[in-house]
């Protein structure tokens, strides 16, 4: 009787140790195994066995993480200051360096991306914080995706969300922008203006030229001014080359019939 307590007894601590050390990793988990203390590999995913006291193991996720990045205060490179904020997409491409090689591979990114964004956007001006953030947001990713890949992480995407300026700063870009817009106006106003006359001097040249144009010029204004509502008397002053032109039109030729 004391014999099967005994193996009673022993069955149920190998149950106990078996239940212990069976684990179940998922598709998007890893399992990282120490060896009393040594890194023994990465198992996973699937049924894993661990011994109990002997060894330990530590769980990694695999999948895609999105961070907030917290509102940063900064100062552009034209003494403007801006509250910036985005957003970053990462995952662990190697599970032995994100655990053995940093203690919080998720703080350790998270501080990384703050630092940087606040190195990174204040060397540029507030027109191209404003204005180039997708090249900012390369410049961000391309940094941290170098800086963590030591930590076995990839960044795969950085999006800055919001550029937030004083209200003060907001009327005086929008004053800019209005004399931008002025300028703009009469820039082409003065552009057309330069075509037109250059059209004039040509059409004036044109009709130099040819007398005969000068005529069907006035005779077409004529017409202009005679198909009003209002019609009245007009004095039409003819200049004396339009005189000449009618007179030679008018006179009979001397070999004619």
């Amino acid at each position: 009787m004391e014999a099967f307590s005994t193996l009673f007894i022993v069955a149920a601590v190998v149950v106990a140790i078996l239940a212990a050390s069976i684990r179940v990793m998922r598709e998007y988990e890893r399992a990282v195994i120490f060896m009393l203390g040594r890194f023994s590999g990465v198992r996973g995913p699937g049924l894993i066995i661990v011994l109990p006291v002997i060894q330990q193991m530590e769980k990694v996720d695999v999948r895609t993480t999105v961070m907030d990045v917290p509102t940063q205060d900064l100062i552009s490179r034209d003494n403007v200051s801006v509250r910036v904020n985005a957003v970053i997409y990462f995952r662990v491409v190697d599970a032995e360096r994100a655990i053995v090689n940093v203690e919080d591979y998720v703080d350790a990114t998270s501080q990384l991306a703050q630092t940087t964004l606040r190195s990174v956007l204040g060397q540029h001006e507030l027109d191209e914080l404003l204005a180039s953030r997708e090249k900012l947001n390369e410049d961000i990713q391309a940094i941290l995706d170098e800086q963590t890949d030591s930590w076995g992480i990839k960044v795969i995407n950085v999006e800055i969300k919001h550029v937030d300026i004083d209200e003060s700063m907001i009327r005086a870009i929008a004053r800019q922008a209005e004399s931008e817009r002025e300028r703009r106006a009469k820039v082409i106003h003065a552009d057309g203006e330069a075509q037109a006359a250059e059209k004039l001097v040509n059409a004036a040249e044109s009709l130099q030229t040819q007398p005969g144009s000068i005529l069907l010029r006035y005779l077409q204004t004529l017409t202009e001014i005679a198909s009003g509502d209002k019609n009245s008397t007009i004095i039409f002053p003819i200049p004396m080359d339009v005189m000449e032109a009618l007179k030679k039109s008018s006179s009979p030729d001397k070999k004619g019939d």
